[in-house]
């Protein structure tokens, strides 16, 4: 009789589990493992302000990285347009909460409060990534050209040339390996520092600078550490079509993947 009553007891203990939703395995105050959890989106803020030339394709790059976060879920893009907000976001304060910071088309003397304090920033463990012109960022400052791993020179005529990719087992560059074509504004660089090429020119675009099919080794994108933080950079981006373009919005999706550690 007392058995016949201990087993009751245990039926009802797991009717009672079932009820509450829980598994009678599942021990008091167990949780689901943050594996099992959703991350949330990293937050993304991008400088589209310019202190010198000013690019066209601009508007195209803010519509096109409110969409690549939107779609993949990866991250959500803030804006910081204007001197103002160069001025309240790109500080301590400002900056609390964002995971990297994305220059696109960026150019000259952008006004950042204290410009060591935001490389500082980056070198902490946090992301940032240029387009195109953020090469053409800061030309005064070496901490953040340094940072950045490269400075703008001169660029010729816009032309199609096909591009290399130096690294094709990396998740911005393995979509377009061996080789890709694509018709943009072809920079020139003053390198600085180590990084990781991934995508170059082996043969001299026929943009008007230097001899056209001219063997060279010429870097168009790269990445690279800086401090504890990453730093993704991509010569491609003058022009609207490009950040219509899906291979060049999947190439920036992986960047940023990477850069925001996800």
């Amino acid at each position: 009789m007392a058995s016949a009553t201990r087993s009751a007891v245990v039926v009802l203990a797991i009717l009672l589990l079932v009820a509450c939703g829980e598994s009678p395995a599942a021990g008091p105050g167990s949780q689901p493992t943050s594996g099992q959890l959703p991350a949330a989106p990293a937050r993304l803020l991008v400088v589209t302000h310019t202190a010198g030339f000013r690019h066209d394709s601009i508007a195209a790059a803010e519509q096109a990285l409110t969409r690549i976060g939107s779609d993949s879920g990866l991250f959500a893009a803030e804006f910081c347009r204007t001197a103002e907000d160069v001025r309240t976001r790109l500080t301590a304060a400002g900056l609390g909460g964002i995971d990297a910071v994305f220059f696109a088309n960026t150019t000259g003397n952008l006004g950042v409060p204290d410009l060591q304090a935001f490389v500082d920033w980056i070198g902490s463990g946090k992301g940032f990534l240029g387009t195109h012109s953020a090469s053409d960022t800061y030309h005064d400052a070496p901490a953040y050209l340094e940072m950045l791993g490269g400075e703008f020179l001169t660029h010729g005529s816009i032309v199609e040339a096909e591009i290399r990719v130096g690294e094709s087992d990396n998740p911005a560059v393995a979509h377009l390996a061996p080789a890709f074509r694509m018709a943009d504004e072809w920079y020139r660089f003053r390198s600085i520092g180590a990084k990781t090429v991934l995508l170059k020119f082996e043969r001299n675009p026929p943009d008007g600078l230097g001899a056209a099919g001219e063997a060279v080794d010429l870097p168009l994108a790269w990445q690279k550490h800086h401090g504890n933080g990453r730093v993704f950079y991509t010569a491609l981006g003058h022009r609207s079509e490009v950040w219509e373009d899906p291979r060049f919005r999947k190439h920036l999706l992986e960047a940023i993947r990477w850069a925001v550690r996800r």
